[in-house]
């Protein structure tokens, strides 16, 4: 059965709480607000990631999932290569990265707002995916990785 006008309004504002983490999780503007910079390199003992590692990570997952949506010629980034970085960052660029991913959540944003755009639809260059699929598994990853950027922030701050 299709939703109806509220149902859909309702669904959209959810998504767009997911997306940005408000309600049930901690965002992930609070987690890099304050975040101690001399600390965005450093690995705590048994985590193999940075802070900078994730962050970045995070705004390129993000990224590729905006061309998968737009590009109807999309070309699959290499797993795991092409989404973690690869070298350490300096303040410029974890700041670079943070509005980077700030920009890219606000273009997901726009979508899920669009009343014209059908959520449920195939996107046209691939068939047996959905922008609410989409939404979905960026709403997680988000989360995912924002509770791991929280926890450390709070171990590398002592």
């Amino acid at each position: 059965m299709p939703l109806n006008q509220t149902e859909r309004q309702i669904l959209r504002k959810h998504l767009i709480e997911s997306l940005s983490g408000e309600k049930a999780h901690m965002t992930f503007d609070r987690a890099v607000t304050d975040f101690p910079l001399e600390t965005i390199n450093n690995k705590v003992p048994g985590i193999p990631h940075s802070p900078w590692f994730l962050v970045e990570h995070m705004r390129r997952a993000q990224r590729d999932i905006i061309e998968f949506i737009n590009n109807p010629n999309y070309r699959e980034m290499n797993w795991p290569e092409d989404y973690w970085p690869t070298a350490e960052a300096d303040t410029y660029t974890w700041k670079q990265s943070i509005e980077g991913f700030f920009a890219d959540r606000k273009e997901l944003i726009r979508l899920v707002e669009d009343d014209s755009i059908d959520l449920f639809a195939p996107i046209a260059h691939a068939p047996d995916y959905t922008i609410f699929r989409e939404i979905i598994l960026m709403a997680n990853h988000h989360s995912y990785h924002t509770g791991q950027l929280l926890y450390l922030k709070r171990a590398l701050e002592g």
